[in-house]
């Protein structure tokens, strides 16, 4: 059985978090769980590894923030008279819920399930469902003949951003909205040949840009550069240029502020998905627990060998 880490936690952090921010992080659960007074229930609810806590206390859960929680399924599914539609027509593991329940979606439904990767199958048996708009931002668009649409109905701001509809934009180049894809992971090759229409401020936070924003730092948006986890060898160099809140949330920036706590924005920080390595791992309170675990375990395998053996 998978055990889990137990940390020291540092008061002198802890008290400088910010507890909304926290509550939706979905690694903080540890800093969460020994300080339940403090947890926003609306963030919590969506947070898809607080399933524990949230059933421990379901009269405080936000119900249309957890009808997005991919891991709350078989609490909505106890609890349908809650549902809010429009809300778990976004949830990608909600779908046998949805495809029970179809007569209960509206337009704006609609919109969020064509946009759902979970979706896939129930849109292609039920293809009127279909909202064009939400397919041009699914991930899974490829699944879909998108000749036997009107492309011109497809949402080119949306499908610009979308990383798996790069074919659609290079053979529709003036459907092109430049912002988008220059954020757009995927999308390199084609910004490389046209560097003259990058968004640079976009392209400042895209992952697999970093080539590209090395050898044009006089363009480059420093406030979303410094929340690109690829980008931290150029930010390392220039932490003059830094801007603090958006590194203080970066998963890979903790090194760097670990050497400069007195610049880490706290609100920020505590949305930062690598939070728990600020604190140390308690191996004392780590080796009680599984001497417990395996005087347990030893006890029970022992009284099953005395039942069977007399």
């Amino acid at each position: 059985m998978f055990q889990q880490p137990i940390y020291k936690l540092d008061d002198s952090i802890i008290n400088r978090l910010n507890w909304e921010m926290l509550s939706a992080n979905i690694n903080a659960i540890p800093i969460l769980e020994k300080n339940i007074d403090k947890v926003h229930w609306n963030a919590l609810s969506e947070n898809e590894n607080a399933i524990k806590i949230l059933e421990e206390n379901i009269d405080k859960v936000n119900w249309i923030q957890l009808c997005k929680n991919p891991n709350a399924i078989k609490i909505l599914e106890r609890n349908l008279q809650n549902i809010d539609w429009e809300k778990l027509s976004q949830n990608p593991r909600a779908i046998s819920i949805l495809e029970k329940n179809l007569d209960k979606l509206n337009r704006s439904c609609l919109y969020y399930l064509s946009a759902n990767p979970g979706a896939t199958s129930l849109l292609k048996k039920n293809k009127n469902l279909i909202d064009l708009r939400g397919l041009s931002v699914n991930p899974n668009i490829n699944e879909f003949n998108i000749l036997e649409y009107n492309i011109y109905r497809m949402d080119w701001y949306g499908l610009s951003g979308n990383p798996n509809a790069i074919h659609i934009l290079e053979n529709n180049p003036q459907g092109i909205d430049w912002s988008e894809l220059s954020e757009n992971t995927n999308a390199i090759h084609i910004l490389e040949q046209n560097l003259g229409k990058v968004e640079w401020c976009f392209m400042s936070a895209n992952p697999n840009a970093i080539h590209i924003l090395e050898n044009n730092l006089n363009k480059v948006d420093w406030h979303l550069l410094s929340a690109n986890p690829n980008a931290i060898h150029i930010l390392e160099k220039n932490l003059n240029k830094v801007f603090w809140p958006e590194l203080s949330a970066n998963p890979n920036a903790i090194h760097i502020l670990k050497n400069n706590i007195d610049k880490i924005k706290w609100s920020a920080f505590s949305m930062n998905p690598n939070i728990m390595e600020f604190f140390k791992l308690d191996y004392e309170a780590m080796k009680e627990r599984n001497l417990g675990f395996l005087s347990n375990l030893l006890e029970r395998n022992l009284g099953s060998f005395r039942t069977s053996y007399f």
